[in-house]
């Protein structure tokens, strides 16, 4: 095995998904530990960040603001430090669903119709433009913290308030009417697609991370030209941010069987509900192999 040298777990941090980044963290250093790589768990609220210049590989397992949306990989350039997943430049537009979703229309890589709003835009211009129901969305938070679906006035106005506590800019995303389903990506390589069904109106936090009645179906049951085909897509949408090493592309399929690209994820869940260890064990990768797999990717960006 390559000698990795001393590697930190980031994990942690301050942002809204710090419960989930400390699962994900903790689930990763056991594997490191029984790979016999020598290893330590590293919370940025805890201790000094620059610290991090001891260690010889950075396994990032920060989720949200703060560890996904470049400024620790810009942090860890600077200090010459190897660190897993994507550089600074791409993880800032990944986080950000806006930035995402303009440079995609740009290359004209399919996406749902989206508009940024603020307190004056009038609902009856987005009603409009992008019809009922829609999504509102936070442009720059994960573990769908501040999604809602909107159905009428009311509940826009109220879930405009609530949105924009969390995020400046908010978006709004046309409602795709279907399946929801993920592929996630590691070292350039997609593996298996999975469906998502969850028990609620859609994939919110609660069905990420709290429910055990959400199904998820790898198989897939796309048919394996077209889920060849998605899969294909997907790595070149994660490509054309500029991001590698490892990550997730989530994507809708409407009732016509036309796909939509909706966000990318550069530093995915690794919890006992995640989804890229799931797709890793569909094709006989265990979890310990996949960590693994994700440390060999480290390197300065």
């Amino acid at each position: 095995m390559t000698n990795f040298g001393k590697v930190a777990v980031l994990m942690g941090g301050d942002s809204n998904e710090r419960a989930v980044s400390l699962l994900s963290g903790d689930a990763v250093f056991h594997a490191l530990k029984r790979l016999g790589i020598e290893t330590e768990t590293f919370d940025p609220s805890d201790r000094d960040i620059e610290e991090i210049k001891t260690y010889d590989r950075v396994f990032i397992a920060l989720h949200g603001r703060g560890g996904e949306d470049g400024s620790m990989q810009a942090f860890l350039k600077s200090k010459n430090v190897a660190y897993t997943g994507s550089n600074s430049a791409s993880s800032a537009i990944g986080m950000d669903k806006l930035k995402t979703k303009l440079l995609w229309r740009s290359l004209n890589i399919s996406t749902p119709d989206f508009l940024q709003v603020t307190e004056n835009t009038s609902y009856a211009d987005i009603v409009n433009s992008i019809g009922l129901p829609f999504f509102i969305k936070p442009s720059n938070e994960g573990s769908s913290i501040g999604i809602d679906k909107i159905k009428n006035e009311q509940q826009y106005k109220e879930a405009f308030l609530k949105t924009s506590k969390i995020d400046a800019n908010v978006i709004v995303e046309k409602f795709v009417d279907g399946e929801e389903y993920t592929v996630a990506i590691v070292n350039n390589k997609t593996l298996p697609v999975i469906k998502i069904k969850p028990s609620s109106e859609f994939y919110d936090y609660e069905a990420k991370y709290l429910k055990d009645d959400t199904q998820y179906i790898c198989p897939s049951g796309i048919e394996k030209d077209k889920e060849a085909l998605i899969a294909q897509e997907a790595l070149e949408a994660f490509k054309a941010i500029g991001c590698s090493s490892w990550g997730r592309v989530d994507f809708m399929m409407d009732q016509q069987g036309h796909h939509y690209f909706i966000e990318v994820n550069t530093s995915p869940g690794m919890t006992s509900h995640s989804l890229v260890p799931m797709a890793a064990k569909e094709i006989g990768i265990n979890f310990d192999e996949l960590v693994l797999e994700i440390l060999k990717t480290a390197d300065v960006k």
